[in-house]
């Protein structure tokens, strides 16, 4: 139902779907024939590519043969995306997963037989027990498996989770900065040498693999959000839907509101900009940034690039300015100081 609302605001005005992204909670417990509706649906309200990267998330645990058969014949997905967090046993416990590590192996075989040719896989890295000997078993995993694409993150502590309980009483210890910053750059290492690009910070295809729908979002183009805390953004504008389930049905249903939202203005606009594009191997474009922004702020950006420039973190080439692998270390602290302040706060 939310779509039609959505088609009828005209939020993309009329713009070719390039991709579609079945992301956020768990898609791969819907049965197959709802995916295929909810596809057709957008079909029919939309002008979707005939190129139109589908990507699905899944758990390992719910991708049988058979699920991942009809998926594949009865559905235009294309990609397929697994969270599988990590090969060890007792790490999946640790998370609270509900695969092991055999699931996590046999989905991807399964996924292949059936014919997916685009598989990207979730990792996770910084976990407590983890040395640099368990990632790299963990890598060496992953690269065997003939899959296209890699995503890996560092453990993000959730509040009020019982991991975090662990962690605040001692159970558990968290690895050091140095060991996390040494796991990252074995990341790079082993991923580059077996042929992937590192082409975002989380982010790692082998050629003609790079996700369209990350890239398509780090460029700052518009998006649609569907479903419970879904956000969507039209270049001037950001919105966020209801997070909870029964409110965000009832105001659908009724015709009521049922998203917050705020308008984008050009700090933020170049803030934003900023913080994606820094986080990808294209890095900033200067020509893009004087035509966005003007001459005088790309001066102003230069300048403050030096420091970092100097000290290897940050590298200028023609039009372009990036992140080296060190520089996306401490990417966040780079940004920070890179964003213009507000002068009227």
């Amino acid at each position: 139902m939310e779509l039609d609302l959505a088609v009828n605001r005209s939020f993309l005005n009329g713009e070719k779907i390039e991709t579609i992204y079945f992301g956020g909670g768990t898609p791969s417990l819907l049965e197959v024939k709802d995916i295929a509706g909810i596809v057709d649906s957008i079909g029919a309200l939309f002008d979707v590519s005939p190129l139109c990267e589908i990507t699905l998330e899944a758990n390992p645990d719910d991708l049988t043969p058979a699920w991942l058969h009809n998926l594949k014949t009865s559905t235009p997905v294309n990609r397929l995306s697994i969270g599988i967090q990590s090969f060890n046993d007792e790490t999946l416990r640790m998370l609270n997963r509900r695969h092991n590590a055999m699931q996590a192996l046999e989905c991807v075989n399964y996924a292949k037989a059936s014919g997916f040719t685009n598989i990207t896989i979730d990792l996770i890295y910084g976990l407590p027990k983890m040395d640099l000997t368990e990632w790299k078993r963990n890598l060496e995993i992953a690269f065997t498996l003939g899959i296209q694409h890699l995503s890996a993150y560092h453990l993000t502590i959730e509040p009020n989770t019982g991991l975090s309980r662990q962690v605040s009483r001692g159970l558990l210890r968290l690895p050091e900065d140095e060991e996390s910053a040494e796991q990252f750059l074995l990341l790079h290492d082993l991923a580059e040498g077996k042929g992937f690009k590192h082409y975002e910070i989380s982010n790692f295809a082998r050629e003609g693999f790079i996700s369209n729908h990350n890239v398509n979002y780090w460029l700052a183009k518009k998006y649609l959000g569907i479903g419970p805390s879904a956000h969507s953004y039209s270049l001037d504008t950001r919105r966020w839907n209801v997070s909870d389930v029964k409110k965000y049905m009832h105001a659908v249903q009724h015709g009521e509101k049922y998203f917050e939202s705020e308008e984008i203005d050009d700090l933020k606009k170049f803030n934003e900009y900023l913080m994606v594009s820094l986080r990808t191997m294209w890095g900033i474009n200067t020509g893009t940034m004087s035509r966005e922004f003007g001459s005088l702020t790309v001066d102003a950006f230069l300048k403050d690039c030096q420091p970092f420039i100097a000290t290897g973190l940050l590298i200028r080439h023609d039009n372009s300015v990036r992140m080296t692998p060190g520089g996306w270390l401490i990417s966040d602290h780079i940004i920070s100081r890179l964003m213009k302040e507000d002068r009227h706060q």
